[in-house]
């Protein structure tokens, strides 16, 4: 397991009975997590019964925040990056803390390609991968389909000091954006995509991933220069483990660029118990 243990202002305390609770830059949040079937570490701890804000599931599906103290929006850092945090549908936040893995790997090839590197970041949510992207001295193509999304892409990069680095801020479908891309020519030294399990387009098209990914990622590749830094794939779909993207990274891309394939489940560190909670799965491929 890829471990993303490089936090300062985000801790995973404890999880267990279908719920992790977190300490995001001083505010506590319990919320529901369907890998934590195991029993809690430190039942007893205060903020189990008492956090800041807890989301609660619906029978009906969906959920609401209950709040106790939660503010509507507040700061947390990671390095040199500052995000704003938020209680959000379907108890997210705005932010994976567990992708911070991905972020500084794809960052060290950036910073030690020795030269210009554009990226290509699809599903790209509220940007923290850009951002990290952009940090390193990468030029990137942000694309999300949710107009929010890229707004507060945008809110990130003003509060992380990065308004002036090149990041192209793009709405769009992005299977569709990659189809243009690969018409107009364009080309990119790495791309990270981090695709939805179920969704539906813009024209009522339903996407299952385990039915799209191949074409996603096959699709992409079309988009690589011809001198490649890499590409990462990642997953929160409980029906398609790593190396299922992983074969398909092999299929698309290593054989034609030759470099390495690997694929791992991502997870944080449990401050209470000293293990790692499973959060998602990745792919990666390098030069």
């Amino acid at each position: 397991m890829w471990i993303s243990d490089g936090w300062r202002e985000y801790e995973l305390y404890d999880c267990g009975g279908g719920e992790r609770l977190e300490c995001w830059n001083g505010v506590w949040l319990v919320r529901p997590d369907p890998q934590a079937i195991w029993e809690r570490s430190d039942p007893k701890n205060i903020h189990w019964a008492r956090p800041d804000g807890r989301y609660i599931r619906s029978k009906s599906g969906g959920g609401e925040w209950q709040r106790f103290g939660m503010p509507d929006r507040w700061t947390i850092g990671y390095g040199q990056l500052r995000f704003h945090v938020r209680p959000m549908n379907f108890k997210h936040t705005g932010l994976f803390p567990e992708q911070a893995v991905n972020w500084d790997w794809a960052g060290e090839l950036i910073k030690n390609a020795g030269r210009p590197i554009r990226i290509l970041n699809m599903f790209a949510y509220t940007g923290a991968a850009s951002l990290s992207a952009a940090m390193n001295g990468a030029s990137v193509c942000h694309v999300d389909a949710a107009k929010g999304m890229v707004s507060l892409g945008r809110e990130n990069a003003a509060l992380s000091g990065l308004s002036d680095r090149p990041i192209r801020w793009i709405i769009d479908d992005c299977m569709k954006f990659i189809e243009r891309e690969a018409r107009r020519g364009s080309r990119y030294d790495g791309i990270i995509m981090d695709p939805p399990s179920y969704g539906r387009g813009p024209s009522g098209e339903v996407w299952h991933i385990e039915d799209a990914l191949e074409g996603l990622i096959c699709g992409a590749r079309a988009l690589l220069t011809d001198d490649p830094l890499f590409m990462i794939v990642n997953s929160y779909s409980t029906g398609l483990s790593a190396w299922s993207a992983g074969y398909i990274l092999r299929n698309c891309v290593e054989k034609q660029f030759g470099g390495v394939t690997e694929c791992a489940e991502i997870g944080l560190p449990v401050t209470a118990s000293g293990l790692a909670l499973p959060a998602g799965s990745t792919a990666r491929w390098r030069r």
